[in-house]
């Protein structure tokens, strides 16, 4: 199937969503999107600014205190919500490829990521009848007091291209739940599947202005929505760099922050594990997506004893994963985002070499035959690794897997724990004691035993230290979008 077989790739270019309209940018500048396994133009997309953002504000705050959205029940929201998550399912495929063009994920990943999204879909639905507040008992006599969870009001979020779908679904999920509105700011990189769930959206009866896009780049568009007055709260996923400028903006008005951001987990292994288990799942951990996962266990820990029988063995299934065009159904890696994210990854692949690691497999762009001019680079592992080389401190978003011995549990317990980052940790044993207590204490948001990167709409995920604020997924994440209110009545 080529990039025209697309429906939604036949208009002469996408638009903003602002309030019930489809509009250009107000400067009229536009902007292209390619196909990064091909290099193939996809469409252009409306470039917004400040301007838009203003207007998009304007329009969710409208809505959400004044539309049809302000006097909806929460069982029409929750109906709203199972209305998006059946039209979703319905179209699995249409979103599925459309998520594959545009960031290049294998179409096998984007389709089975599907329903794990209406799953979330459904869940925020059954959670929009479930805020309530409590009735606590004050000590002061003749006097009532409860507390009423209120929505927070006009959101903005701004979402990053590593999981356009799933992003979207991921903060605008929410915000219907609790009845607030939004402002969504997709990655330049891959705006498309974010503007095809709007229109989702507005067909199953979301009200105008409850939900806006504003396409365009993070230097205009997302800095003017983080440091926007009449935005009530803010949820960024991306890097630790930027969050920190979003922090920044944010001090204008104090609005609220949930943010998401970067990662250099450990995923240890200790020589009890399963290791026939734990080899390739070692490698899916910081090879899925092309190492473009937030969590990516990047830094593998070995026990010695085991150490280069088990480097062997995930450079082995790391080679083993097959690289081509996503839209392939036998494609298990497609591409890098673009040339600068390829560009930002071979860099650090040099800094490896330069600082003598020792380059196991991969390392090299696959430019021949049948790569083109895709951004494909195969699975890299480095052995011989230092804690404080710059591939095992910083956050390299690639298929670049360091791997490093360790002796007993409090060396690797302290080593996995000597990171700014605490977004997710892995660890590999069959000493249930172990478990526990390694567990217990990495310092991370997320910790699998026996796994890696288990999700489920009803448990919270979210980092530690530098890798965020807030927590995604389960009843924090409404709460995330509601305040609290006390209410006092003298009796």
């Amino acid at each position: 199937m080529t990039a025209t077989d697309h429906s939604f790739l036949t208009k002469p270019r996408q638009r903003l969503l602002i309030g019930d309209r489809w509009v250009d940018a107000v400067s009229g500048l536009t902007f292209e999107s390619r196909n990064p396994a091909t290099g193939e133009l996809l469409t252009t997309l409306a470039e917004g600014g400040e301007a838009d953002i203003d207007l998009a504000v304007a329009a969710a705050r409208q809505a959400f205190e004044h539309g049809p959205w302000a006097r909806m029940m929460p069982a029409d929201r929750q109906m709203l919500l199972l209305r998006i998550a059946d039209l979703l399912e319905a179209r699995t495929e249409s979103f599925a490829l459309l998520d594959t063009l545009d960031m290049g994920k294998p179409i096998r990943f984007t389709r089975g990521s599907i329903p794990l999204l209406t799953s979330l879909l459904r869940y925020f639905a059954g959670m929009a009848r479930a805020i309530h507040g409590d009735t606590p008992q004050p000590s002061i006599p003749g006097m009532f007091a409860a507390t009423v969870k209120e929505p927070v009001g006009v959101c903005g979020a701004i979402i990053p291209w590593n999981g356009p779908l799933w992003a979207s679904v991921l903060k605008i999920g929410p915000v219907l739940a609790t009845g607030c509105t939004l402002v969504l700011k997709p990655a330049e990189d891959a705006s498309l599947t974010p503007l095809m769930f709007a229109e989702l959206c507005l067909e199953s009866g979301v009200p105008p202005g409850v939900i806006n896009i504003v396409t365009g780049p993070g230097t205009t568009a997302g800095a003017a929505l983080a440091a926007h007055r009449d935005v009530d709260k803010l949820s960024f996923t991306g890097s630790d760099t930027t969050g920190r400028k979003i922090v920044q903006a944010a001090t204008g008005n104090l609005k609220r922050l949930s943010l998401e951001l970067g990662g250099k987990s450990p995923n240890i292994v200790f020589a009890d594990a399963d290791l026939a288990a734990a080899a390739p799942a070692a490698a899916m951990a910081a090879f899925m997506s092309s190492g473009q996962v937030c969590s990516a266990g990047t830094r593998l820990y070995v026990e010695r004893p085991i150490h280069d029988d088990f480097v062997a063995e995930v450079a082995r299934a790391g080679a083993a994963l097959r690289l081509g065009d996503g839209r392939s159904e036998d494609s298990d890696l497609g591409p890098l985002v673009s040339a600068r994210q390829l560009d930002r990854v071979t860099g650090y692949i040099d800094k490896g070499l330069c600082e003598g690691a020792r380059l196991i497999s991969g390392g090299a762009r696959l430019a021949a035959p049948p790569f083109g001019d895709g951004f494909f680079l195969p699975p890299t592992v480095f052995a011989d690794v230092a804690d404080d080389m710059t591939i095992a401190r910083e956050e390299i978003f690639g298929p670049v897997l360091s791997v490093m011995p360790f002796d007993d549990e409090e060396e690797v317990l302290h080593r996995a724990n000597a990171t700014p980052f605490g977004l997710g940790a892995g660890l590999w044993t069959s000493n249930v004691g172990r478990a526990h207590r390694m567990g217990g204490a990495l310092r991370a948001g997320s910790v699998w035993v026996n796994c890696y990167n288990a999700l489920d709409p009803a448990v919270p995920s979210g980092g530690y230290k530098a890798s965020g604020w807030g927590r995604e997924y389960g009843p924090n994440h409404l709460d995330e979008h509601l305040n609290v209110k006390s209410l006092w009545i003298q009796t």
